[in-house]
């Protein structure tokens, strides 16, 4: 399974599938799974505490593993709230690009760090 490849949809399903099995959508407010998902991706970040911006990241070779599994909680958690709120994902996502193409055009932009309002 590893190996393959899937698409957004089918994953969505296979989370969905996964929750329906063990009855866990009862705990699957918005709200719950909104600080579910804060919490996975600080789990993330913790695995790359104390880098130094020109060090490895993350610091310590063996976490890399780790990063691996916090990636695929956050995505978890992310499609479980898509799921719940019933959101479009790819649409959602779709739709932000072309919000951020308007507020950061090429030519205003490329290699800016600056808000949109600052440029």
């Amino acid at each position: 399974m590893a190996d393959q490849s899937f698409t957004l949809s089918e994953l969505k399903n296979a989370v969905t599938q996964f929750n329906e099995d063990r009855d866990w959508a009862q705990y699957h407010s918005p709200r719950n799974l909104a600080m579910a998902l804060s919490v996975e991706v600080a789990e993330l970040l913790e695995l790359f505490l104390w880098s130094t911006d020109e060090g490895p990241q993350p610091p310590v070779a063996s976490r890399i593993p780790k990063v691996k599994e916090e990636l695929a909680d956050v995505a978890i958690c992310l499609l479980n709230l898509v799921n719940r709120m019933e959101i479009d994902l790819s649409d959602a996502v779709l739709s932000k690009l072309e919000t951020n193409a308007e507020k950061y055009p090429v030519d205003k932009s490329r290699g800016r760090l600056e808000k949109s309002t600052e440029l």
